[in-house]
Formats: structure tokens, sequence, C-alpha cells
């Protein structure tokens, strides 16, 4: 896999919408650079994996927290 993914990429990878990707971009939610005259936007793929790493411990969180409130 390349090291720099297009918006397009991340939105099939995540199965998301292009302008969804494109939120999480411009939020900072997920980190990119713009290159080129155009000012594409690029997320390199190491940015990507820690995003879905990240995204998987928040909701490991979530779901220890939903419990210990159902125990109480």
């Amino acid at each position: 896999m390349p090291r720099f993914l297009t918006l397009t990429d991340v939105a099939e990878i995540l199965q998301i919408s292009s302008s969804q990707a494109y939120a999480l971009v411009r939020s900072g939610e997920l980190p990119a650079i713009q290159i080129g005259g155009r000012g594409q936007w690029r997320v390199e793929q190491l940015m990507l994996d820690q995003y879905i790493d990240n995204k998987y411990a928040e909701t490991r969180r979530l779901v220890e927290e939903a419990k210990s409130g159902k125990n109480n």
C-alpha cells in the first residue's frame, strides 16, 4: 500500500462517504497534509492506522463505562 492515501482511499477503507472523510480531515480529527498546486489532501497510512487504533480504544472505554454503569 502507498505511504499516502487520497481522501477517496480513506473513505473506501473506512467505508464512509468522501464528504465524511473530508470532514474528519478538516476538523483535525484525522491528521492530513495538503500537497500540490491545488492543495489536494493526503493522509499518511500510519496516521490512518493510528486513527483506527484510537477509535477502537475509545470504543473499548465507552463499552467498559457502560458496563460499569449497569453494575451499580
